[in-house]
């Protein structure tokens, strides 16, 4: 694993759109997974701005999200796909038919989960994949649990989730409890993954996930085994690193 440690969440996020620049210049066909949250924002601004200037093209990239609340329409201004249009799809080149987030409105959950599952292997899977990291060690939707789930799937979002999800909804009872996720089986399958992490918040959960031991009640902590993980976190995300 390689880590990169930033002055701050700006240098951060311009140091995560750097690796990110250099997988689409390299190859321009390329299949990116995405993450959404407060994290990779920056990242994502950092990439427009580059595409402004000209200096990335987006045409013929692949991206596929790796998760969606259950029951939220794309138009809902809290789904995954509405962020991923609002930061990044709608001001790149990007082809909006290549850019795949799980069907939220599907109300059959093995359905959705088997048609991602098959969107997924289409594509030939992912060359690179966003990951930010939750409080509890989740990535995507994946909640601690006894087991490391492989593909997509329907998950019940842990209560502290939801707390987090909820300074983002009018009332509680709006916050979705369910969300359709990629597997850790798939995000282990990309060939190269970049964690990005930013404040002391998350300082605690970085420690026990890079260098704890390997459980799915930490689902992070699988990113040990993975061939190609590069973690990018300002001082304070990093600062209690051995």
């Amino acid at each position: 694993m390689q880590i990169i440690k930033t002055r701050d969440y700006d240098h951060m996020s311009r140091m995560a759109a750097n690796i990110i620049a250099a997988q689409v210049i390299m190859k321009p066909d390329c299949v990116l997974g995405l993450a959404t949250g407060s994290t990779p924002v920056g990242t994502y601004e950092e990439l427009v701005r580059r595409y402004d200037k000209g200096e990335l093209d987006f045409s013929t990239v692949t991206s596929i999200n790796l998760d969606e609340y259950k029951g939220l329409s794309p138009e809902n201004d809290q789904s995954y796909r509405y962020f991923m249009n609002t930061h990044l799809f709608s001001h790149v080149n990007i082809d909006p038919e290549k850019t795949y987030v799980p069907n939220g409105l599907e109300p059959d959950s093995e359905k959705a989960c088997a048609a991602y599952n098959a969107v997924i292997r289409q594509a030939g899977g992912i060359d690179l994949q966003l990951l930010g990291l939750g409080h509890n060690g989740h990535i995507g939707f994946n909640e601690p649990s006894d087991i490391f789930e492989k593909e997509t799937h329907c998950v019940d979002l842990t209560q502290s989730t939801i707390d987090a999800n909820s300074r983002f909804f009018a009332s509680m009872d709006e916050v979705p409890k369910q969300a359709y996720t990629m597997g850790i089986g798939t995000i282990m399958q990309a060939k190269k993954v970049l964690v990005v992490v930013s404040g002391k918040a998350k300082a605690q959960i970085v420690k026990d996930a890079f260098f704890g031991p390997c459980t799915p009640q930490v689902p992070a902590s699988i990113l040990q085994l993975h061939s190609d993980v590069i973690l990018v976190g300002d001082e304070e995300a990093l600062s209690l690193i051995p």
